[in-house]
């Protein structure tokens, strides 16, 4: 009788333990490790994309040559670059010019030879084309007045270049002189492009000055 009670008093033991067991979560059901899962590309996320590669492919590119005596110019060509965000290509004679060959009170100076000898104003460029011109829009040519007209070294980089299918605009430095005639004989002599009026800048010409300019031009 004993043996007996002993025995059902252990089996209900096991089948308390055995309910008890089945109503607890284990700690992997209750704590799920996390998992990376690729976020998806929504649709406006892909039309952004696209957009912004055509308005990279729609944006005019501009190029600022320019060939500057004794830093004037220079500085209005890095001025305009700055501004538009184009990029800048100096003129540079293979023979560069010194303080002296650049001073026109002397009859024996270079450029006083150059000027009475047409033929010796052909001027050799260290370069006179541009890597990607064809990839350009607008080229501004930026340079000092000589004797009225435009310093002629930028006359070898015009003749190098086929300026069709670009909007061209001169601009000059002058301590007094306006620009002339200058750019419609670049333009004459070019033969291509679409040529429009200049802009001349006082020798000191200032930031304020090329803003003001670029803002009537609607380069954008």
């Amino acid at each position: 009788m004993k043996k007996l009670t002993a025995l059902f008093l252990s089996l209900a033991m096991v089948v308390g333990l055995a309910a008890c067991s089945s109503g607890a979560p284990s700690s992997s059901e209750s704590s799920a490790p996390e998992t990376s899962v690729p976020q998806a590309t929504s649709e406006s996320d892909e039309t952004s994309s696209v957009g912004s590669e055509n308005t990279d492919a729609d944006t005019s590119k501009t190029l600022v040559v320019y060939f500057s005596a004794s830093g004037n110019t220079e500085e209005a060509a890095n001025y305009i670059a700055q501004i538009t965000g184009g990029d800048l290509f100096e003129l540079k004679p293979a023979d560069p010019y010194t303080n002296d060959d650049l001073d026109w009170t002397d009859d024996n100076s270079r450029v006083s030879q150059e000027y009475y000898d047409e033929s010796l104003r052909d001027v050799e460029l260290t370069s006179d084309t541009v890597e990607n011109w064809d990839s350009y829009d607008t080229v501004l040519i930026g340079y000092p007045i000589w004797w009225g007209i435009a310093a002629w070294p930028v006359n070898t980089f015009v003749k190098a270049n086929d300026f069709t299918g670009k909007t061209v605009i001169p601009f000059c430095t002058s301590a007094s002189s306006g620009l002339g005639q200058s750019g419609d004989l670049l333009a004459e002599l070019a033969g291509t492009g679409d040529w429009q009026d200049g802009q001349r800048f006082r020798s000191s010409v200032s930031e304020a000055d090329v803003q003001e300019w670029l803002d009537g031009l609607n380069l954008d």
